[in-house]
């Protein structure tokens, strides 16, 4: 099940196994998924466009500051 974590007007939506970005996302939120790889942080644009960082972080906890991070650049 996913969770979702307000941050700066931001939804930050952790996605669990199985869910898909489009089913829980939209234009503006930032979605974390976890694969073997490790956490991803995936940046939603409009009409479903999906924009992430080069590499996987190796926590969940890195990957929310990360997007915390951009959700107050993106605030501001």
């Amino acid at each position: 099940m996913s969770t979702v974590i307000k941050h700066r007007k931001t939804k930050i939506v952790t996605l669990a196994a199985g869910e898909t970005i489009a089913e829980h996302c939209a234009a503006g939120d930032i979605a974390l998924v976890q694969d073997d790889a490790g956490w991803w942080t995936h940046f939603v644009g409009e009409n479903g466009a999906i924009d992430s960082y080069d590499v996987p972080f190796d926590s969940y906890n890195k990957a929310l500051w990360a997007a915390k991070a951009a959700a107050e650049f993106s605030a501001e």
